[in-house]
């Protein structure tokens, strides 16, 4: 009975001695796992920093291209606005000494013709009139009775193109008598020039803008006799037939309108004056 009680006893105490070795191993097993876990989650945070660190690069790599690529377009868009304006600069230094050398030669031109002006001043042109007793539309002679008697010879320098321009353009600024006596001094200096002939109908022209139409008529009839063989003649003869239209005498007006129809038949004149003389009822 002794040795069974004893037997127990030493049973209670083995027991006893190993439950605290027992219960520390579980704690150590548990705290391996928790650290095993700690590792995990430490090897899933590297590698979650690891993949951010690389897409940061990878973002970081194509902002700085697209910086660079902005910067390079920029600096091209200042080089070229810098070239532009260097451009437009160079181009109004070179209009304006383009203008200053016209003002000079402008101003030459204006004293030239002055000059001339002066020059046949005391030589004055009488105004073109119709032989008395001729019919104003009989058929032209084919020789030429050729240009005014008094031809001045033109001051050196002065060329036919420059002095017709000059009198064209006081005809288009509405300055009618300084253009009569500009083409009247172009066909004293210059009256075999292929432009003769044009000057003599922009007399007609001014004179008929002057509403001078008496003169007109008489200037244009010039053109037809002095001028036959020129391209001016079916102008001249249209011209005419409005001009006689303006002085109220329509058999005249209507005869230079089939004048110029059965004459020049091809001409843009012959259209204009059948479509004038459709529209007045055949005056």
């Amino acid at each position: 009975m002794r040795r069974v009680a004893r037997s127990v006893a030493v049973a209670v105490w083995l027991i006893g001695t190993a439950a605290p070795a027992w219960a520390a191993d579980k704690t150590h097993q548990q705290m391996m796992a928790e650290i095993r876990m700690l590792q995990e989650q430490q090897q899933q945070l590297q590698q979650m920093l690891g993949g951010l660190a690389d897409t940061l690069a990878d973002s970081m790599k194509t902002l700085t291209a697209k910086l660079d690529e902005q910067s390079g377009a920029t600096r091209k868009a200042f080089a070229d606005q810098r070239l532009l304006i260097e451009s437009v600069s160079e181009t109004t230094r070179i209009l304006r000494e383009k203008a200053d050398d016209t003002n000079v030669r402008l101003s030459s031109m204006t004293q030239e013709l002055e000059a001339i002006r002066h020059t046949i001043a005391s030589q004055p042109q009488a105004p073109a009139a119709a032989v008395p007793g001729q019919d104003p539309l009989a058929p032209p002679s084919t020789t030429p009775t050729g240009p005014p008697s008094g031809v001045v010879p033109p001051p050196p320098g002065v060329s036919p193109q420059r002095m017709f321009d000059e009198a064209f353009g006081d005809y288009t600024r509405g300055d009618y008598e300084l253009a009569i006596e500009g083409f009247q001094t172009y066909i004293r200096m210059f009256p075999r020039t292929d432009r003769t002939d044009d000057a003599q109908l922009k007399i007609g022209d001014s004179l008929h803008a002057a509403k001078r139409f008496t003169e007109a008529a008489a200037a244009f009839q010039k053109v037809i006799s002095d001028y036959p063989q020129s391209d001016s003649v079916p102008t001249a003869y249209y011209k005419l037939g409005l001009t006689y239209e303006a002085l109220k005498q329509t058999e005249l007006a209507r005869r230079a309108f089939e004048t110029v129809i059965k004459n020049h038949r091809d001409s843009t004149e012959a259209i204009l004056a059948r479509q004038r003389l459709d529209s007045r009822g055949k005056l």
